[in-house]
């Protein structure tokens, strides 16, 4: 029980043995006397039954055994060796296989030529469901009713954002195509120039790209008045795949004729536009069509039902740079903006989507869980989440690119830097 020292300042440390062994003259080695480190062996005998040191498993001091002549250590050679490719562990990054959230979609439209999901840079997911559309604000969680057709017949067909997020471009089956300002949620204008429904949408600044049902791509400055100002006649049957390239020089149409045509963003020396490619080698309708964010001339196509395969091309030499046969129908394409990668969604019987690797075309990983077909697919501003669309009235968000928070910090850091020089030059 410790001592309370006077005042009550807490407790008294009890004195060490050494205190005693000086008075009573064991810490000496004079004549007559015990050295210390005897008197603690004699102690640690009497008390252990046996002398510690003694006991040790390992001793620190003293050099250690050489092995006799000619030993070999079999071990050595069997724990030495490199582990083989077989057997050697990838340093794979952690993708988890469920989502990281499930929201409700009711009555979205099973129809693989459909472009019913966009997600805008300013974190807003756009979703078509039957003759409405539907605002879903990532940060806050609340969801915004932006339309709903007048005629019940009629349904919203595609839906595409504008760059900076702040119009939205909208689709119809009545061969409409509506521009819509998200802050005022009000209708700017409606722009008729088809003949049927409107199944795809593409921007490129302030033009906006169409592709209908009857095979016909539409170009619209949404600037002006007039604002059909360029038809693209490439394909026999329904454009259900558009995208104009990052740097805004090529678009690319899919059709349900099997076809994939590349547009130059300028007129021919006739007037008209002409494809500079027009690849055949998909044996199915092709709507999934992506371009590659840090190869400008790279673009992956994906084939329906009959065909199956992803294709990766070199829109400037023609030529396909490889494919892969996914097993089922490629309902979209997205590349990765923060690894060498991209993901593709997919049809029967697994309805899920993968994630590949490029150029190696090596299968990163499948993500499970939808009960009917992908429909679409898009991804969040900061390039870490993809939502996907499916048959089964639901719509999944998968964090399947999230990036390494070091590396993170060095992309946002030079992201700022850069908008930095952009603000000093308008100014």
């Amino acid at each position: 029980m410790p001592v309370v020292g006077r005042g009550g300042a807490g407790p008294v440390v009890p004195s060490f043995p050494q205190r005693r062994w000086a008075k009573l003259g064991l810490a000496g080695n004079g004549p007559g006397c015990l050295c210390l480190q005897e008197q603690q062996k004699t102690w640690a005998v009497n008390l252990n039954g046996f002398d510690v040191e003694e006991a040790k498993i390992l001793r620190l001091s003293g050099k250690p055994q050489n092995a006799p002549e000619g030993y070999q250590n079999n071990l050595k050679v069997l724990y030495s060796q490199k582990a083989t490719p077989g057997s050697s562990r990838k340093n794979g990054r952690y993708i988890p296989s469920m989502p990281d959230r499930i929201l409700d979609a009711p009555e979205i439209r099973n129809d693989y030529y459909l472009n019913l999901i966009d997600w805008s840079s300013q974190n807003f997911l756009a979703v078509a469901l039957d003759n409405s559309v539907y605002l879903w604000n990532y940060a806050s969680g609340e969801i915004i009713q932006l339309l709903q057709m007048e005629n019940p017949d009629d349904y919203v067909s595609a839906v595409s954002w504008i760059k900076e997020g702040n119009y939205l471009a909208i689709g119809t089956s009545n061969a409409e195509v509506q521009l819509w300002d998200i802050q005022q949620q009000k209708r700017l204008r409606n722009m008729t120039s088809h003949s049927s429904r409107v199944g795809s949408l593409s921007w490129n600044s302030y033009i906006l790209s169409s592709g209908a049902r009857t095979g016909h791509i539409h170009h619209h400055d949404v600037r002006v008045a007039e604002h059909h100002v360029a038809t693209l006649a490439g394909h026999t049957q329904e454009v259900c795949g558009l995208k104009w390239s990052l740097d805004g020089r090529y678009l690319a149409s899919g059709g349900n004729d099997n076809l994939v045509n590349i547009w130059p963003c300028t007129q021919g020396d006739s007037g008209d536009f002409a494809p500079v490619q027009t690849f055949t080698q998909h044996q199915g309708a092709v709507k999934a069509v992506a371009w590659c964010p840090w190869q400008s001339n790279v673009l992956a196509t994906g084939g329906g039902t009959s065909d199956r395969h992803i294709r990766i091309w070199n829109v400037c030499s023609g030529t396909c740079l490889n494919t892969v046969d996914a097993h089922s129908q490629v309902c979209a394409i997205l590349w990765s903006t923060n690894y060498k990668e991209f993901i593709s969604g997919h049809g029967f019987a697994q309805n899920q989507l993968v994630v590949w690797k490029y150029p190696t075309m090596a299968k990163v990983t499948e993500l499970k869980g939808h009960t009917a077909r992908v429909l679409n697919l898009t991804m969040s501003p900061d390039g870490s989440m993809v939502a996907s669309a499916s048959a089964d009235e639901t719509l999944r968000l998968w964090r399947c690119f999230e990036m390494d928070p070091v590396k993170k910090k060095e992309k946002e850091k030079a992201g700022s830097a850069k908008s930095s020089i952009i603000h000093q030059g308008i100014r």
